[in-house]
C-alpha cells in the first residue's frame, strides 16, 4: 500500500485568527506561551518583556496620552482576558471595549433664514429680553452688522440696509426696531486671490543680463576667443588694405 508522503503546509487560514494583527503573531504566541507557564512570578516577568517590545513594534503609542496602559490593555485583550499577572492598571472588561457609543443627535430645528443661520435666531432671543433702551439699540445694530456680513459672504452680492432690517423686524417678531437713518457697516465680497504662476521670473532676469536690447545673456564683448580673433585679422591686414601672402 503506498504511504502518503503529502507535505502538511502551514497556512494563515489554518491558523487561529489575530485578535490585534498590529502587533502580529510571534505577540500573540508569547502572550499564549505566559498564560500556560504555572507561577505568577514568572508571568510577570514574561508580561513586561512583551510589553517592551509591544512598544518597540508600535512606536507612534508612545505619542498617545498613558501609552502604557494602552499596552497593557492590549495585552489583556489579546489573551482573551485569561492573562493571570499583576498589571499596574485595572484590567479591562470585554462589555468596555466593545462598548458602542451612543448615536449622535443631531438638531432637527428648521431654520426660516438659512443664509443667516441659527446663531442669528439665538441672538435675537437674546436682544429681545434685554430691557436697557440703550444697550439694546447698540445689540440690534450690531446683530444687524452681522445679518449684513452673513448675508454677502452666502449670496456673493451687496444687498441694501432697509432689506436687512426688515428681515431683523420679521425674524424678531416685529420686535426688534432700528433707529431710523441707522448707518450699517459697508460690506463688500471679494473674491479669492488667484495663483500667479511665477517660474519664469529667473529665466527673464538671467536672459537680459548681457545687455540691452535682444541680445540676452549670451553676446558678451569680453570674450577671449572674440578679442583674439579680432586681433588676428588687425594683423594679417596690410596698409593698403591687401591681405598679406606667405
Amino acid at each position: 500500500m503506498a504511504q502518503d508522503n503529502t507535505p502538511i503546509f502551514d497556512y494563515n487560514s489554518t491558523r487561529n485568527k489575530l485578535i490585534l494583527s498590529e502587533y502580529g503573531r510571534n505577540v500573540q504566541n508569547m502572550v499564549k506561551y505566559i498564560v500556560a507557564l504555572p507561577t505568577k512570578e514568572e508571568r510577570n516577568r514574561y508580561a513586561q518583556v512583551v510589553i517592551d517590545l509591544m512598544g518597540f513594534l508600535n512606536p507612534h503609542l508612545r505619542d498617545v496620552a498613558d501609552f502604557k496602559h494602552k499596552l497593557w490593555d492590549h495585552l489583556h485583550i489579546i489573551s482573551d482576558y485569561q492573562i493571570d499577572v499583576d498589571a499596574p492598571y485595572p484590567k479591562p472588561t470585554p462589555e468596555a471595549v466593545h462598548m458602542k457609543p451612543k448615536p449622535l443627535r443631531y438638531p432637527h430645528q428648521r431654520i426660516k433664514y438659512k443664509h443667516y443661520g441659527k446663531t442669528i435666531e439665538l441672538m435675537i432671543e437674546k436682544a429681545k429680553a434685554i430691557e436697557e433702551p440703550e444697550r439694546k439699540k447698540y445689540m440690534i445694530q450690531s446683530i444687524a452688522n452681522f445679518m449684513k456680513m452673513a448675508y454677502v459672504q452666502w449670496n456673493k452680492d451687496s444687498v441694501t440696509d432697509e432689506s436687512i432690517l426688515s428681515d431683523l423686524y420679521a425674524m424678531s417678531g416685529g420686535e426688534l426696531k432700528a433707529e431710523e437713518g441707522i448707518n450699517l457697516n459697508r460690506v463688500e465680497y471679494r473674491p479669492a486671490p488667484q495663483n500667479t504662476n511665477n517660474n519664469n521670473r529667473g529665466r527673464s532676469n538671467q536672459n537680459n543680463r548681457g545687455g540691452s536690447g535682444g541680445g540676452g545673456g549670451r553676446t558678451n564683448n569680453n570674450n577671449p576667443r572674440n578679442n583674439n580673433n579680432q586681433n588676428n585679422r588687425n594683423r594679417n591686414s596690410g596698409s593698403g588694405g591687401g591681405t598679406r601672402k606667405y
